[in-house]
């Protein structure tokens, strides 16, 4: 009797279908892995890089207003930076505040400098709060018709907490006392932080002259910082406030408000 077939050498096993539900399961598997990595790239590393660079264009537009004082006046030294507490005898050098004209809207005008946030800590300001034209690409926006810096009245300012560089990531750190920096080509405006509050989106009454006084006119310079809250979401504001205290020319050297905080 003839013995069993013998399998054929090399056959092959028989092919596995795909199926319709296995493409779509590995395709969202796959976008949500894109995601995933955006998120990490907006959330952390894209806002290493961001943070870095609107410090950098701060840093770079400092020292070019610099050299054009310096140019403009050869024969004018900057003094060196003083410190009032460390020897009781020196003054600080400080001069009425040069009301500068409101901004365009993206036109960059100021940069903010708040040694709590640390010392390379040097964001561009730029006129408007939107996110496409200055808030994501230049970093903080003014409030258009509110005040600007060293006038009497509400000078009101917003930036992100979180993506784009997080200008304000670290407004809660704020500690009373400590100076919120706004350079110019003029010179410095110093404010000094007094208060953080949480309001609701819809709370315009922050941007007021005397903020949240209403019909109450102004006799103070103040300064409002905004911002979103909580952390990675838009369901409140987040707001700190300070007051005006000196302004600093720029032929005085930097003023003592800048030296870095325990």
């Amino acid at each position: 009797m003839p013995g069993p077939r013998r399998a054929a050498r090399g056959a092959r096993a028989p092919r596995r279908r795909t199926s319709v539900v296995g493409v779509i399961g590995e395709v969202l598997i796959t976008a949500g892995v894109i995601v995933l990595l955006y998120v990490v790239w907006q959330l952390w590393v894209g806002d290493l890089i961001y943070g870095a660079e609107r410090n950098a264009e701060g840093t770079e537009l400092s020292q070019e207003w610099q050299q054009q004082y310096e140019e403009q006046n050869p024969e004018a030294a900057p003094a060196p930076t003083t410190d009032p507490e460390a020897d009781p005898q020196i003054e600080p050098v400080t001069a009425a505040p040069p009301v500068i004209p409101e901004p365009a809207d993206a036109e960059t005008f100021a940069i903010m400098r708040i040694p709590r946030f640390g010392a390379d800590y040097a964001v561009p300001m730029a006129g408007g709060v939107t996110r496409a034209r200055t808030l994501d690409p230049i970093g903080i926006g003014h409030y258009p018709g509110t005040k600007m810096p060293g006038e009497v009245g509400n000078f009101a300012v917003a930036a992100h907490r979180t993506t784009w560089g997080k200008p304000f990531n670290r407004i809660a750190d704020l500690r009373v006392g400590d100076a919120i920096v706004v350079e110019t080509q003029e010179g410095w405006y110093t404010y000094r932080f007094r208060t953080l509050e949480y309001v609701t989106p819809n709370e315009v009454e922050v941007l007021l002259p005397v903020p949240q006084a209403m019909d109450v006119p102004a006799s103070t310079a103040y300064i409002t910082l905004t911002s979103c809250s909580p952390m990675y979401a838009m369901t409140e504001r987040i707001v700190a406030y300070g007051v005006f205290e000196s302004f600093t020319p720029r032929s005085a050297g930097e003023p003592a408000s800048l030296q870095a905080v325990a």
